[in-house]
């Protein structure tokens, strides 16, 4: 299919999980669960109240310049919002993206969910997309993230030192890592075995 595809209306699907095209209109949902605090304290951002949510605005407008493609998650055992995600930094001459950009309201944190999404992210990104590398990131001081992408099989490749910045204007660093296509036949049916592989 090649990049290609990323001009159509992408809707990822397990047992567990729902990613619908961000522009879905369920994307209104968000201000269930958007303005809790902790969501943001690694984000670069910040999304307090109604004044401020134009979240929806510029991720819609950001897709459109075609630096990302992004996704509402559904979680599909109470059919509720459970956040956003998106495949980022986008570029087509090296085949990679970033998967990133990923939050979810405090309830649906630490229930699986995660991974679930993940995995539809990774297998559509290699097996019909055609990247080559799929990096992520998380602040320096973000160890609940790191850990996460590391479950993932992710290959941890270092610091990025004042790779942005706060809303306080503090400089901050983040830590890569990165799977790569030759990875991930063998990172599918070891770390991702509990999810249909077909």
């Amino acid at each position: 299919m090649g990049f290609e595809i990323l001009n159509t209306k992408i809707q990822l699907e397990n047992e567990r999980v729902l990613l619908l095209p961000f522009e879905n209109k369920r994307n209104q949902e968000l201000k269930e669960i958007i303005f809790e605090n902790e969501i943001w304290k690694y984000m670069g951002m910040h999304m307090r109240n109604e004044m401020e949510f134009n979240y929806v605005s510029k991720t819609i407008e950001d897709k459109a310049n075609g630096i990302c493609y992004p996704f509402i998650i559904i979680d599909k055992v109470n059919n509720r919002i459970a956040g956003s995600t998106r495949y980022g930094y986008l570029n087509r001459g090296s085949q990679k993206c970033e998967i990133g950009w990923t939050w979810y309201g405090k309830e649906f944190q630490g229930t699986g969910l995660n991974k679930a999404c993940k995995f539809e992210l990774l297998k559509f990104g290699f097996e019909k997309i055609g990247f080559r590398r799929i990096q992520f990131s998380a602040d320096e001081e973000n160890i609940r993230s790191q850990k996460a992408i590391e479950k993932l099989g992710a290959r941890k490749e270092g610091l990025f030192r004042n790779n942005y910045i706060a809303p306080n204007g503090e400089s901050r660093n983040d830590v890569y890592f990165s799977i790569i296509k030759e990875d991930w036949e063998s990172l599918k049916s070891k770390n991702f075995s509990e999810f249909s592989t077909s």
